[in-house]
């Protein structure tokens, strides 16, 4: 879902990220708060006084989704749900889970509160414009007023049913809650994100009939992001389900390719990197007990004129819970893992010992495989549901 994303600051324990997408969006905010918006409600000031306004004005939507994700966060977290952080990105704010919710409760608790926290803001926001009405200048008044609305909205839009909106984890929640069953909820509730996603990029199309070619491009674009964001989380309930249970020793590659901490940067370049088109490698001795890891980005801080001079040795980092596992360890927390860190693969290790490797494309033809041979007898949470298939693909 994201690109480059640049930590801003860290509250309450979580981390604000935001994409390098959102650089797009706050500029397109503050020019059609500037040219259009405030221009329309309070017309015959100065162009710089509308610029400043349309600055202030997305600065207040900034923090007002931030306060938004950070609802969600907080209930999560109370809620025993380990999160990664909140990034902001073009079509607004995510809280980033670590796992799926443990229960329909949770669930509707975490949907609720943003748009209870936006509700709120948009409040908050009316009451100081209206009782600060005859003290403050009226170009502020009128950016509270919009602040106010524009939170009102976002709340209002987020309850759609239609997951992965607010509303669609209501949704979800409500039928997880009526069958017991993660798996039929998500894919009821990511359909009907799908459709809604559809009429958006339909909406679109009529708007661009009319000549509104810049909310057309937007409506389109929404909609094909809610439609594929939703597909990809119905097929990663479908996957966590299938995978959950199953430890790593059932489709872990034996053949794992070590390297020895001797060896030069320009021979792991030439060797291993263009040869295995790994990113990561365990560091290991001669009897495979793991040293620690050494990945691209350690070789590409290091000029290429200095690959000959340099061994592993020097570069190589210690190993930790992110880019290694057991035998033992459960395949959804694999997927969990993998999804988090990239695709660089995990390091199987046994006492110390490197006994094998576990790539992306080793668990994908595992999950394959089972769910064409095992598809109609997947359990989640210690209950059988039935699951096609030809629909996961």
């Amino acid at each position: 879902m994201f690109g480059r994303r640049i930590t801003l600051f860290k509250m309450l324990g979580f981390e604000v990220k935001v994409d390098a997408s959102w650089l797009i969006i706050a500029v397109l905010i503050v020019w059609s708060l500037a040219v259009g918006v405030f221009p329309y409600r309070l017309p015959g000031l100065p162009a710089a006084t509308y610029w400043w306004m349309g600055i202030f004005g997305a600065l207040g939507l900034f923090a007002s989704i931030v306060v938004h994700e950070f609802s969600h966060s907080i209930v999560a977290k109370r809620n025993g749900l380990a999160m990664k952080g909140i990034t902001l990105f073009v079509f607004g704010g995510v809280a980033e889970m670590e796992s799926e919710p443990p229960d329909a409760k949770t669930e509707f608790l975490m949907a609720v509160a943003g748009p209870l926290a936006s509700l709120a803001i948009g409040a908050v926001f009316y009451v100081i414009g209206a009782a600060a009405a005859t003290s403050l200048p009226l170009e502020v008044v009128v950016v509270l007023n919009y602040l106010a609305e524009i939170n009102w909205l976002l709340a209002i839009f987020n309850m759609i049913p239609a997951f992965p909106l607010d509303g669609g984890r209501v949704l979800r929640a409500l039928l997880w809650q009526r069958s017991g069953n993660l798996v039929r909820a998500t894919r009821t509730a990511a359909f009907a994100g799908s459709i809604f996603g559809a009429l958006l990029m339909a909406g679109g199309l009529l708007q661009l009939f009319y000549g509104n070619f810049v909310g057309a491009v937007w409506w389109f674009l929404l909609g094909m992001f809610l439609r594929s964001v939703s597909a990809a989380s119905y097929q990663r309930v479908l996957m966590q389900s299938v995978l959950e249970g199953e430890p790593v020793r059932r489709f872990m590659n034996p053949n794992a390719v070590t390297v020895k901490p001797d060896l030069t940067v320009q021979d792991l370049v030439d060797n291993y990197i263009y040869k295995y088109h790994h990113k990561m490698f365990p560091v290991v001795t001669d009897s495979q007990q793991l040293v620690g890891c050494v990945s691209t980005e350690q070789v590409k801080q290091m000029p290429r004129n200095e690959w000959n001079r340099h061994s592993l040795r020097e570069i190589t980092q210690p190993c930790s819970p992110k880019n290694t596992v057991t035998p033992d360890t459960n395949a959804a927390n694999v997927l969990s893992i993998m999804s988090h860190e990239g695709d660089r693969g995990l390091i199987v290790v046994d006492n110390g010992r490197v006994v094998a490797f576990v790539s992306p494309q080793d668990l994908l033809h595992f999950l394959s495989a089972k769910l064409e041979l095992e598809g109609q007898d997947v359990k989640v949470a210690g209950k059988n549901v039935a699951v096609n298939a030809g629909k996961a693909a």
